[in-house]
């Protein structure tokens, strides 16, 4: 919220320096995001009377001004601005002058006319285009009759750009800090000083014969929708601009002024921190108001001109059975304060802040007041901030007030009495504080309490402004951070101390994220939220989808069940520009629903994703595009370094519809199925549109869980080795693994590698028949083989593939 200290000043004595208060609030109540003055870097601007406006003899749309800055002579000034008219009060910008973003206005001509400063909007002097009034938004601005400013004064006074502007950062549990009362009252605690309030009470001249009663009535159909629902009428307005003073302020706060009555609205809600909401009382179809949920098939028009398709629990204010507003978010369009309007029906509630907050998020409607009423509004504040808005109203509009508040409800909880002791203080803070010293503070925070003074226990009511105060806790809290964080002792803690380490668990993790980005991966970082649809690519074991309540957007409705999904977004946004070599890893959390549980089963995976070159290309290395082998040899690696005490196995499979069912590999270590390699299939691709990409994701849960075989160092041996090659004809059904398996269960003592060097398909083969070349390496690591003993364990190996395999050698 927008703190001004000007108006601060107004509550408390203020004699702090404004970055000094800044300090103190952050220090003990919530962040300060910034303290700032519009005036920052503004120099020699001043308030210009128009004199003379004609037209400039070489344009269409410039003005030759004579404007009056309260100097001997006035000065011509050239000016563009379509809204520029003589007899204003215009803001100069005079020869020598700094404006927004320190620029330098100096005398120039302008199509051969001397100009000698510049006739500003507000934008130009730093004002955010979204406060500007609608009337200014495209022109320079015209100061009102009422701002009492005089040609030569400085326009950073009139506009009171001389006040310092804290921005606070409201933590959900501080509601009561969405106000001037609210923060004046906590100020006042902080600095200890007494805060003094002025509200605004209407007077018989102010009110009419009428009876709000018998100009409308409310129901609220469940009192849980709105524990506090009230509404005044007020009659014979005239619709106009606000005084000056009002509009400065709402400006000030971020708020762009519409007029005098909806002005008051925004005014009192950041005075009491109470959002209200006036309704063209001639504009509503029935003078009976409800306050229901929508029901189904409801569409709604709010203020900003969107039709909205409501769901079926949003809360609504009806006029009869016609919507008018979402209750605590936005106003219709059909009942909004017009030029037009006479009489205003104005509302003060509280709503169901749950109900409030699931309105906003879908609709996206952050609006103030929903922000207020998402947090908390102060049931003993309603009463008052609906009596001054409606006095308001009658005075700056001319109007009359109804007599007595139509009530629809009105639930007003008990205010909370908590017990604490002295003893109980002192020894969670670790001070010596003495009883009158914790009741001052209790006094300074406007906390009741009563002390039996004989064991010090002191029994505290909180008030209503304060309903973040529940527990004892609470009233800790309070003391400590009143008494000052820094004044509270300091004490190293005390205990045996424990050498920290990782699990087994953080080392494979860890590990695992050193052997992929060795083998040239990068680490990503996915969104845990993704889509519906793409929650369910990928998908390794079936699972119910986890969807999300009241996502934020779209594209975060469900939790993913893989990492690839996120990998191939990550790919696209890269491709998108301009990178052609991707290899990407990511280790994180799938989750997936089982039956009627509640929460998901959250699942350790890590999964990696390559398109284009692993390798990029070189004077000595020419761009070589991934394909399945080589992604196969990254898990390979991974795997091996994991030092599994298992056997891996890689089956061919087609039961992924997002993978190319012709190159996609199950992975089995011991027949457990532990993850997927493959290519991305075609139509997947064009559907993320990426090229051509290769993937594997694997269950690292199952891979830590699995057995591991201890590492030891074994001696490189110092003999010499032997090769043999082998070129077998196979039937074309036969796998390399197949080869691999006779090969592995033979009794070769001295056979240390195998290497497939050559695979063959061609018309000189018979039909139905393939040629698999091997290279078998012998060794010894204690003698020098001998080349009998190699013959032997050859031919043994040869005829062994030979009866289980029924091979031939070629």
């Amino acid at each position: 919220m927008k703190l001004s200290y000007e108006w601060l000043s107004e509550y408390l004595d203020l004699n702090i320096e404004p970055k000094d208060l800044a300090e103190k609030i952050e220090r003990t109540a919530v962040e300060v995001d910034s303290v700032k003055r519009l005036d920052y870097k503004l120099k020699k601007i001043v308030v210009g009377h128009t004199l003379e406006v004609e037209m400039h003899p070489d344009s269409d749309h410039l003005h030759i001004v004579q404007v009056d800055v309260g100097e001997e002579e006035p000065i011509q000034i050239v000016c563009g601005a379509p809204n520029i008219a003589a007899d204003q009060d215009v803001i100069v910008a005079m020869h020598g002058s700094r404006i927004k973003d320190n620029v330098k206005i100096k005398r120039s001509k302008m199509r051969g006319v001397p100009s000698n400063g510049m006739i500003c909007a507000l934008q130009e002097i730093g004002f955010d285009d979204a406060v500007v009034p609608k009337d200014y938004v495209d022109g320079i601005y015209v100061f009102p009759a009422d701002s009492g400013v005089e040609p030569g004064d400085s326009v950073m006074e009139a506009l009171g750009m001389d006040d310092d502007v804290i921005d606070t950062d409201i933590t959900p549990n501080r509601g009561d800090m969405f106000s001037m009362n609210g923060n004046a009252t906590e100020i006042g605690a902080i600095l200890n000083e007494d805060v003094t309030f002025e509200s605004i009470v209407p007077s018989d001249s102010d009110q009419s014969d009428q009876d709000s009663n018998e100009q409308i009535s409310v129901k609220v159909s469940d009192p849980v929708f709105a524990p506090v629902y009230k509404m005044k009428v007020i009659n014979n307005l005239t619709v106009e601009d606000s005084p000056f003073w009002l509009q400065k302020r709402l400006m000030k706060a971020g708020i762009r002024p519409i007029n005098n009555l909806v002005d008051v609205t925004n005014y009192i809600m950041l005075k009491y921190g109470q959002p209200l909401h006036a309704f063209d009382y001639d504009q509503l179809p029935e003078k009976t108001i409800t306050v229901d949920k929508a029901g189904e098939n409801v569409k709604f028009t709010t203020l900003d001109g969107e039709e909205r398709d409501l769901r079926a629990d949003d809360l609504l204010i009806k006029s009869g059975d016609v919507p008018v507003a979402l209750a605590g978010v936005m106003g219709g369009m059909d009942s909004e304060i017009s030029d037009g309007t006479k009489t205003v029906a104005l509302e003060a509630a509280i709503f169901d802040p749950i109900l409030v907050r699931k309105t906003a998020r879908y609709h996206v409607l952050h609006s103030e007041a929903a922000t207020r009423f998402e947090r908390g509004i102060d049931f003993s504040s309603i009463d008052n901030a609906l009596d001054e808005a409606a006095t308001m109203m009658a005075q700056l509009g001319n109007g009359q007030i109804s007599q007595n508040t139509v009530v629809g409800n009105e639930v007003i909880p008990e205010e909370k009495q908590i017990k604490i002791s002295l003893v109980r203080i002192n020894k969670v803070l670790g001070t010596e504080l003495s009883a009158d010293e914790v009741g001052d503070i209790f006094d300074r925070l406007g906390f009741e309490y009563d002390l039996d003074e004989v064991n010090g226990n002191f029994n505290v009511v909180a008030p209503l402004r304060r309903w973040d105060i529940s527990i004892e806790a609470d009233l800790l809290e309070e003391i400590a951070r009143i008494y000052g964080y820094d004044n509270l002792p300091s004490t190293l803690p005390v205990g045996p101390t424990t050498i920290g380490s990782l699990t087994d668990t953080q080392k494979i993790i860890r590990d695992s994220r050193t052997t992929l980005e060795g083998l040239g991966l990068n680490q990503a970082m996915s969104y845990g939220l993704t889509t519906i649809d793409k929650a369910r690519h990928f998908i390794m074991a079936d699972g119910e989808t986890v969807k999300v309540d009241w996502p934020m957007t779209k594209d975060h409705e469900a939790l993913r069940m893989s990492l690839i999904s996120g990998l191939l977004d990550d790919i696209a946004y890269n491709e998108a520009r301009s990178v052609d070599n991707i290899a990407l890893y990511e280790q994180g959390r799938v989750f997936k629903k089982a039956g009627d549980n509640v929460q998901p089963t959250e699942i350790e995976h890590i999964a990696g994703a390559i398109t284009g070159s692993l390798i990029d290309s070189s004077w000595i290395n020419k761009d070589e595009k991934v394909d399945f082998y080589q992604m196969k040899g990254v898990v390979d690696q991974y795997l091996q370094n994991l030092n599994l005490n298992g056997a891996v196995q890689y089956r061919a499979t087609d039961q992924y519809p997002e993978m190319h069912p012709g190159r996609t590999a199950n992975i089995f270590i011991d027949d457990q199925y532990i993850g997927f390699v493959g290519q991305v299939h075609p139509e997947t691709q064009k559907a993320y549109k990426i090229s051509e990409t290769y993937v594997f994701e694997l269950n690292l849960s199952t891979l830590i869980a699995q057995p591991k075989v201890r590492q030891h160092y074994e001696m490189i041996s110092k003999f010499p080795s032997i090769s043999r090659d082998m070129a077998l004809l196979v039937d074309e059904d036969v796998t390399n693994q197949n080869i691999l398996d006779v090969i592995n269960s033979s009794k070769q003592k001295f056979l240390v590698n195998i290497n497939l060097f050559d695979v063959y398909n061609g018309s000189h083969l018979p039909s139905g028949k393939k040629s698999l070349g091997y290279q078998l390496t012998y060794q010894d690591s204690k003698a020098t083989l001998q080349e009998e003993v190699v013959n032997q364990e050859f031919e043994s190996l040869v005829e062994q593939l030979k009866t289980e395999l029924g091979v031939t050698i070629r």
